[in-house]
């Protein structure tokens, strides 16, 4: 690239990542979310407004890319056992929410639009798609994302990325565009659409695997990313040469690392860049809105917004009342999916691509899903099931390092202060993790030197050292863990022995098979000491307290044995001390 290109390349990203910074940070303080702050200030540099970054068009390629990067993050996070395990409420809830929203939004846009059935359903069936990169974090901040409420939200949003699938090949399908006159119709397209898939999964089983797996016999991480990046480009440069959607190829690819044993490592490398790939797809949508043509037609936006967020409102709550859901938390569901999704934007524009609606119709329908999306953070305001928790203190804290410990202690509240107090008096070195900023203060007054971070997450327990660290101790309060999490780590830092702080034993029960060293149930020896000092208190002798001792704690493990192998709690209930039992004599 000449001299003068390289200025202007290096000109229009200081000014994209300027106005992202400055939007971005004023919406987080308004409490509408980064997405819309990313959406003003593409709008604001696009030609439309202040024309800082040239045209539009010449910024195709920019979304293209975001967009691709995008579904490929969204691929790799589709875990095809976690898919499995729920199952019902994906197929139940997230198949009908997905079948009755577009077709319903189809309806309207075909009689009140006046578009044709193909437009309409190239239309509607995208605004049935809500918004998986404002949802889950409005989940995360109410605390929210690990209730049944949020797995329910969570398996909607799951099956609407699934959606996108078929989504693609129904447009290609009814594809109108005769731009290459020896081309594949629309239903020969959807054919290649499916042998493509089917082609590209058996490329990922007996191609990639073998790669990865050579890959992680020669211990080069970075190569990780650089083989995610060589599966990815492939994959869309194949569905590019079929004549199909690059985005696809890069969601195929996703999910084929998905099912990788290294996708843990991959998730690590790629969870970085995440905030940054959503940016950049959400910064090219605000500078492709052409807010003329919304200018000349706002009655008809807002009036379409209106509907939209009425109708899948509506709908999404009567299905939630359906599955059994009260009708408060059925509300707050349809109110919390009422909006369209990034991905409507992906699918408006391969419907643009086919002919099915005009770049006209494409920038309306962009405005009114951007126009629900901002309702979103008041529609959630306006019901008490999701105020926002209190404000959190965002301040800098370090992260941690690696300072050669032999232990890792993730979690320093009541429980790991503890653990971690016993360790450093025999003189083992011991790194604390901790994500409360009021505990880490606390902490540091009493001279712990206590590191800020989610000790869950493999990139930063490689960061702290865990890779030569010989034990990792998981002492965070409450049910937060889960096998899956247990067994990335492992994968990942397979000479450390892992140490489980235990919720109950149903937390024990979820966790069996994974591969944890040692697992302790939190109050099983305070509880056991209390009684022991209770019984001692009554004047029970030495030999009847241990004897009681031993008879619960054998009791108690026969039936915490078969409620694991079985996965049943009420199992083995007869193995409970519920009367006294005189001892047998010998």
């Amino acid at each position: 690239m000449h001299e003068g290109g390289q200025a202007l390349l290096l000109s229009e990203g200081v000014i994209l990542l300027g106005f992202a910074l400055i939007c971005v940070l004023v919406f987080r303080r308004l409490g509408l979310g980064a997405t819309l702050g990313y959406l003003v200030a593409g709008a604001l540099v696009g030609p439309h407004v202040l024309g800082l970054v040239g045209d539009a068009q010449e910024k195709i390629s920019l979304a293209e890319l975001g967009i691709t990067l995008l579904l490929f993050v969204v691929g790799l996070e589709l875990n095809p056992s976690r898919l499995w395990r729920m199952k019902q409420d994906i197929l139940g809830l997230g198949l009908l929410q997905v079948v009755a929203c577009g077709l319903a939004l189809t309806a309207i846009i075909a009689l009140i639009a006046q578009f044709s059935v193909p437009a309409a359903l190239a239309l509607g069936l995208p605004l049935a798609l809500s918004s998986t990169a404002q949802v889950l974090p409005m989940l995360q901040s109410a605390g929210r994302l690990r209730t049944p409420f949020g797995e329910r939200a969570f398996a909607i949003l799951l099956f609407q990325d699934l959606a996108l699938i078929p989504m693609i090949t129904i447009i290609a399908a009814l594809s109108r565009n005769p731009a290459d006159a020896h081309g594949p119709s629309g239903w020969l397209l959807a054919l290649y659409t499916v042998a493509a898939i089917v082609g590209l999964i058996a490329a990922g089983r007996f191609l990639i695997r073998p790669l990865f797996r050579l890959i992680g016999n020669l211990g080069e991480r970075e190569m990780f990313v650089v083989a995610a990046l060589f599966t990815v480009g492939g994959s869309a440069a194949i569905m590019q040469m079929l004549g199909l959607s690059t985005a696809l190829g890069a969601f195929v690819a996703g999910v084929m690392l998905a099912d990788s044993p290294y996708r843990h490592e991959l998730e690590a490398d790629v969870e970085p860049f995440r905030s940054i790939l959503l940016g950049l797809f959400f910064l090219a949508v605000g500078m492709m809105l052409d807010l003329g043509a919304i200018a000349e037609r706002p009655l008809f936006v807002i009036s379409m917004a209106i509907a939209l967020i009425a109708t899948k409102t509506a709908i999404i709550m009567a299905i939630g009342m359906a599955f059994r859901m009260a009708w408060r938390s059925a509300l707050a569901l349809g109110l919390l999916l009422s909006q369209g999704g990034e991905f409507g934007f992906v699918l408006f524009t391969q419907a643009n691509h086919a002919m099915l609606i005009d770049p006209e119709a494409a920038s309306l329908f962009g405005a009114i899903v951007t126009l629900s999306m901002a309702t979103t953070p008041f529609l959630m305001g306006a019901t008490r099931r999701f105020r926002e928790a209190p404000t959190q203190q965002h301040e800098t804290r370090d992260g941690p390092v690696d300072e050669g410990a032999n232990a890792i202690v993730v979690g320093y509240g009541r429980f790991g202060q503890t653990v971690s107090q016993m360790l450093i008096a025999n003189d083992i070195p011991v790194t604390l993790i901790d994500s409360d900023i009021e505990m880490i203060d606390i902490a540091g007054g009493f001279g712990a030197k206590v590191y800020f971070g989610d000790g869950t997450r493999i990139d930063l327990l490689r960061q702290a050292g865990a890779s030569e660290a010989e034990l990792i101790m998981f002492c965070l309060d409450g049910d937060q863990l889960s096998a899956e999490m247990i067994e990335g780590v492992h994968e990942a830092f397979p000479n450390a022995a892992i140490y489980v702080r235990a919720y109950d034993r149903r937390a024990v029960i979820r966790l069996r098979g994974a591969p944890v060293t040692r697992m302790v149930r939190e109050v099983l020896e305070s509880a056991v000491k209390m009684a022991r000092l209770a019984l001692d208190d009554l004047g029970v002798s030495l030999e009847d307290i241990d004897r009681a001792e031993d008879m619960y704690r054998a009791r108690d493990k026969e039936r915490l044995k078969i409620q694991i192998e079985t996965g049943d709690m009420r199992a083995a209930n007869d193995r409970i001390i519920t009367r006294y039992e005189k001892p047998s004599q010998s």
